[in-house]
């Protein structure tokens, strides 16, 4: 089943290009907003997925492309994001020590919203195309083996970052927290129609150019794995969400203009735009590009980032 939010905060479940309100199905679960809503869906769902299937099948809907499309989960309690978590096509020889950071909830955007690039002086502003798991019940202390049980299922993600703030050694929160860097969606896919979660292709197109191209097989330490960590840290609770990482080769930078789309198979199209006011640029090179390039050189030192260009905080010329 896919469920999404659309206009006024309305819940549907996709029924091929149409979606069906399914909104007065659900009122009775207590909630204050949309957030708890499907929070609270999540948690009860086996108790309320006939009654969904059945309103999908009886409704007609309207067509998707009809109407605004919202964040899926908009509230939830954690994000969880995997850090390097990926074996970058097998140019890693082992797995990164495990590792997390926590992405702020008020982060989130959904489709046909924009990233908003703030005044500071980031050395680049990326996105990473990832896939993310959604918790489906409480979970602590999970085992790994048994972690698959506690996915309820998946949406598109991308996790919006400023690169390169100072101090050193105090980055994560300030590189991934910022308002809007968190696109979700279009919409919550449940777990029973992925019939493998490591067998993904995920693509991230800018401005029609695909950027990054890879597949879930890649992941270092598999959901499972994340799980069993994460639980062994703190509770995660139904509609939390957890950011599986990505490969980074493709990465490229952010500017403003730009029309970003992200799809993962099954799970849909997630585009948005990028807006900057100060008007910033750097070269359209990817990571992996500006390796290659480094590579080339004898003294071997160019950065894998590639350096601002114009604009306030581009440096001296």
């Amino acid at each position: 089943m896919k469920l999404l939010y659309f206009n006024d905060w309305r819940l549907g479940v996709l029924k091929g290009d149409n979606v069906v309100d399914v909104t007065s199905v659900v009122q009775d679960i207590p909630h204050v907003g949309p957030g708890d809503l499907i929070n609270g869906l999540i948690e009860r769902f086996d108790q309320y997925r006939g009654h969904l299937e059945s309103a999908a099948a009886s409704g007609r809907g309207v067509p998707v492309a009809s109407v605004k499309i919202r964040p899926p989960l908009p509230k939830p309690t954690n994000i969880d994001a995997m850090a390097v978590n990926y074996m970058e096509d097998g140019t890693r020889s082992e797995p990164a020590p495990i590792n997390a950071f926590h992405k702020s909830p008020g982060a989130i955007i959904g489709p046909g919203e924009t990233m908003v690039l703030p005044d500071v002086p980031a050395t680049i502003f990326e996105g990473e195309a990832e896939l993310a798991a959604v918790i489906g019940k409480k979970a602590s202390q999970v085992r790994a083996a048994d972690a698959m049980n506690y996915v309820f299922g998946y949406t598109n993600f991308i996790d919006g970052s400023a690169r390169g703030l100072n101090p050193a050694g105090n980055t994560f929160f300030q590189m991934k927290s910022r308002d809007t860097f968190c696109p979700i969606g279009p919409y919550l896919v449940t777990a029973d129609e992925v019939p493998d979660p490591h067998k993904l292709q995920i693509r991230l197109w800018n401005n029609g150019t695909l950027m990054q191209n890879f597949n879930s097989s890649d992941m270092g330490h598999k959901i499972p794995r994340c799980i069993e960590w994460l639980t062994s840290i703190h509770t995660l609770n139904p509609g939390d969400i957890v950011a599986t990482g990505t490969n980074h080769r493709g990465l490229k930078a952010f500017m403003d203009g730009d029309k970003i789309e992200l799809e993962i198979d099954g799970l849909g199209r997630l585009a948005i735009g990028v807006k900057d006011e100060l008007k910033r640029t750097w070269a359209r090179a990817t990571r992996l590009q500006m390796h290659e390039k480094a590579t080339q050189k004898t003294a071997g030192n160019y950065p894998d980032i590639t350096p601002q260009m114009t604009g306030k905080y581009a440096p001296a010329r």
